[in-house]
């Protein structure tokens, strides 16, 4: 899985809430949040196996949320994250709720929020007619490079800085990366002057510092030098530095990785998963983070988490 993909997943769900309040008019009066949210990622890939001879999966999460409504009743909400343009994407959302409907039986929610930076691709339902018998199928949207981005300046929603951050990944390519690392410390000082939670801080710290990424790596190390000083007295040092210390093994990585011989692939590889072993190690032993954000700030899969936890208890 990509590491985009990973980080959407990871922040999916340590902002969920600010999801359901950013995309759901009146979602504090439609939702019960103090139940908590239940996210079916088991079930969702027993619905949707990955195919042999595979490897992508496409980013997707199915959330049990409860309503306040007097009774006990639940819905799914259903996200798709897609970033590039697809001919039968919205075919693929509809195949996604029929079998969410047939297995659950439940009412469901589809959103699809568009990361892509193609302004023509935005499919918003499908349809399909035979012999007077139709159907026309209609899901929520979010087109994100057509937002404006001082009304998400404004936004006091978390949310809001999640849909900037894509915003300045965008504009990777089209600008000059000296000018990218402006606007991604931008980023970090919008984020610092917001009251959030230290734990959402941390989160949504780590989606910025990991998806807006330079076209040369040596620009690493100064937006880190730039970081480190507008959030020396503000931000918690421990998982900032594991933070700073994975993007620097990323960075590096990539940087041998152009100038290498495909024989030498095998060696960097084993290199990178003894950087992603320690990296793990630290988080399972120096935080209390779940195995899932874990795996999200790592950048790998979920069974690799386990694996490492395995072998630190034995």
């Amino acid at each position: 899985m990509k590491r985009d993909d990973t980080l959407w997943k990871g922040i999916l769900e340590d902002l969920f809430d600010d999801f359901l309040r950013f995309f759901v008019k009146n979602a504090v009066k439609k939702f019960d949040f103090k139940r908590g949210f239940e996210f079916l990622d088991k079930e969702l890939e027993e619905l949707f196996p990955l195919q042999e001879g595979k490897n992508v999966r496409f980013v997707d999460k199915l959330v049990k949320v409860w309503l306040k409504n007097g009774q006990e009743e639940w819905i799914l909400i259903h996200i798709e994250v897609q970033g590039q343009a697809q001919q039968n994407f919205a075919e693929r959302m509809f195949v996604y709720y029929y079998r969410i409907l047939d297995r659950y039986n439940k009412s469901t929610a589809s959103f699809a929020i568009y990361s892509d930076n193609n302004p023509t691709f935005h499919p918003k339902s499908y349809s399909r007619k035979f012999l007077n018998t139709s159907i026309n199928f209609k899901f929520n949207t979010y087109k994100i490079i057509d937002q404006n981005e001082e009304s998400l300046v404004q936004n006091p929603n978390p949310f809001a800085v999640i849909i900037l951050t894509v915003l300045t990944a965008l504009k990777k390519g089209k600008v000059e990366d000296k000018r990218l690392i402006d606007l991604k410390i931008d980023l970090v000082k919008n984020l610092m002057r917001r009251k959030f939670s230290h734990e959402k801080i941390e989160a949504l710290m780590s989606f910025i510092t990991r998806y807006v990424r330079f076209s040369n790596s040596k620009y690493d190390s100064i937006f880190e030098e730039k970081l480190d000083f507008i959030t020396e007295k503000n931000y918690p040092m421990g998982i900032k530095q594991l933070i700073l210390t994975k993007e620097r093994a990323e960075g590096k990585a990539e940087g041998r990785a152009e100038g290498r011989a495909e024989g030498k692939a095998e060696g960097r590889a084993e290199t990178q998963l003894e950087k992603d072993t320690i990296f793990t190690q630290n988080l399972l032993l120096k935080t209390d983070f779940s195995e899932e954000k874990i795996a999200s700030l790592v950048g790998v899969k979920l069974s690799f988490v386990f694996d490492v936890k395995r072998r630190l208890n034995t």
